[in-house]
């Protein structure tokens, strides 16, 4: 889905949405995006296209049953914008 996204700007942020939206209604999980690196993550997305084995043990271990919690949604999207390099602002300051 990374590779396939049409927009240079916002495909880590649209896959990780879209991933969570497959995982909730598939196996009622989401991925708590706080518990993974985000080096390792970045290493893994680049190298996933060839070989997906390290993308699917970070996200693997950080899945959560709690797909409900406001606190875990708004900690992903504070990591999500991280992984991209923006900081400026985190969404329990807004």
């Amino acid at each position: 889905m990374n590779i396939a996204h049409p927009f240079r700007k916002g495909n880590g942020r649209s896959v990780r949405i879209w991933l969570d939206h497959i995982l909730k209604y598939e196996i009622g999980k989401v991925v708590d995006w706080s518990r993974i690196d985000k080096e390792d993550y970045l290493l893994a997305v680049e190298r996933c296209p060839i070989k997906d084995v390290k993308i699917k043990v970070l996200l693997k271990g950080a899945l959560t049953d709690e797909i409900n919690s406001r606190e875990v949604y708004m900690k992903d999207i504070d990591q999500s914008y991280y992984y991209e390099g923006y900081m400026t602002f985190k969404t329990e300051e807004l």
